[in-house]
């Protein structure tokens, strides 16, 4: 049977699929949604670029809770900060689960914490959050770190002298040397040329899963599979990370000291010797790789990405610029590095870093959840196996919640007299049980970061503020800004 044949077959096979799930459907009271077409569902009606935007849109019609088909998967969409927060904390138990999202399957092998459920996620989320802190993420051990590294940072833009310069791969080594530390026991020289080709397909990796190809590939992935495309190289390219892990992973078998672990790796092949003849363990090689793949991707591209990013901002905004230096020069001066107990004293400062997560909206869409199990909200049914999306993007940028939502503003974050004010609905991290497992740690990393370039260099466009755009480049799975070559003038 030859390929065309083969895709009208699977094509046929798909549309009786279709068929059946839209009849049993009928049974439920599914929130409303669009109508949708058999096999494409409602793709003809979402704008490939920024398609977070239409189901928004959608929500305008049909409410806060809407159902919708990407292909032939039914997906319930959550928008607006109430709606996300009733079900991932006041209905945290139901709405756990993570979707079979099949790029991340495939990249993973269908292991580790980022797309696991049940006992798996559990056992793992809990040893990785635990280790992760004894390693001192979130505590002072790990502020040395990062202000250690931010040294690094600094002597390399120095070197560029006033010239103009592209920060991307700069901020992704600097960034993914701290989680480099706690996973893996050591910093990569930033010339590194192994370390540079991973940081590379790390970037391209996530642009990829944020085009339009990324995105059928997680619609259509038995079509994409026979096609050809760039989907396969960028599986080849995961390929090549996952035998950087393994290799780290077989050194730390060779030089393992039971009694003092250096790391992350080092903890999970203990507790693997340890459970070794426990049946049900989760601890065994595979959770461990694709889980150390999570932990190094997550920990590089987000947070390098919204340091970015913000010098992008201050460079558009130079008077916010100028005013977080002032800030800063006055409590901390030129000269000491930053520590995590400055940021109570600098509010100004806080409230840009928070601006710039919210305005940046790096993951509209959060990563899917799942429903494991027939579960009641707001007087619907959403049945098992449905993908759930609870978009950040309308929580981030909804307007009862944010006085300007599409204008970049500080003022979100500041009460009349100046002081740093919470609000409930910065959710960029997403929130309940599937909360970001890096949150604390990129907190700290986004601060020290930011205030050290900020203490020693004024940045800038050659173009001018006006020349700076800061619509993303790319803006699906992840909202991705653009590369500017910027100037670092020092202080």
């Amino acid at each position: 049977m030859d390929l065309s044949a083969t895709l009208i077959l699977v094509g046929l096979i798909f549309a009786l699929l279709w068929l059946v799930k839209v009849k049993t459907s009928g049974k439920y009271k599914l929130p409303p949604g669009p109508p949708a077409l058999p096999l494409i569902g409602n793709l003809p009606q979402i704008d490939k670029n920024t398609p977070f935007k239409d189901l928004v849109k959608f929500s305008k019609a049909y409410g806060p809770v809407v159902t919708v088909y990407l292909g032939w998967q039914r997906t319930v969409v959550l928008v607006g900060y109430d709606a996300v927060k009733e079900a991932l904390v006041d209905q945290a138990d139901d709405f756990t689960g993570r979707g079979p999202l099949p790029f991340l399957m495939k990249a993973t092998k269908g292991y580790g914490l980022g797309i696991s459920n049940g006992d798996r996620w559990r056992q793992l989320r809990r040893f990785t959050l635990t280790t992760l802190r004894d390693f001192g993420m979130g505590r002072k051990g790990m502020e040395e770190w990062i202000q250690e590294e931010s040294k690094h940072l600094t002597a390399r833009v120095h070197e560029s002298k006033g010239t103009s310069f592209d920060p991307t791969f700069l901020l992704s080594r600097t960034v993914s040397n701290v989680i480099c530390c706690l996973v893996f026991g050591e910093r990569f020289n930033y010339e590194d040329k192994q370390f540079l080709r991973l940081l590379n397909i790390i970037s391209e990796t996530l642009k990829f899963g944020s085009s339009p190809i990324g995105q059928m590939y997680n619609i259509f992935p038995w079509l994409m599979e026979h096609l050809p495309g760039r989907q396969h190289t960028a599986f080849a390219h995961m390929e090549e990370v996952r035998d950087f892990i393994k290799k780290k992973i077989q050194e730390h078998r060779e030089t393992l000291d039971p009694s003092s672990p250096r790391d992350y790796i080092d903890c999970f092949l203990i507790r693997m010797k340890q459970e070794e003849d426990i049946p049900t363990t989760e601890f065994h090689y595979e959770n461990l790789v694709s889980t150390v793949l999570n932990l190094f991707l997550a920990g590089t591209e987000s947070t390098s990405s919204t340091i970015r990013y913000a010098l992008s901002v201050l460079i558009k905004y130079p008077s916010i610029q100028e005013k977080m230096q002032q800030e800063i020069d006055t409590v901390i001066g030129q000269e000491r590095c930053p520590n995590m107990e400055d940021r109570k004293s600098l509010p100004f400062t806080d409230a840009v870093i928070h601006e710039v997560q919210r305005f940046l909206d790096i993951v509209p869409f959060s990563v899917p959840h799942y429903a494991l199990h027939d579960v009641s909200f707001r007087g619907y049914t959403i049945p098992k196996d449905t993908v759930i999306i609870p978009l950040l993007h309308s929580v981030l940028k909804e307007e009862k919640q944010w006085e300007t939502p599409w204008s970049f503003n500080p003022k979100h974050f500041l009460d009349q007299n100046g002081n740093f004010k919470k609000n409930p609905a910065f959710l960029p991290f997403s929130a309940g049980k599937r909360a970001c497992v890096g949150e604390s740690l990129a907190r700290m990393e986004l601060f020290i970061f930011l205030v050290s370039l900020l203490q020693r260099f004024t940045f800038s466009y050659t173009e001018g503020p006006d020349g700076i755009d800061l619509t993303a480049q790319y803006s699906s799975f992840a909202s991705l800004p653009r590369r500017y070559d910027i100037i670092a003038t020092p202080r």
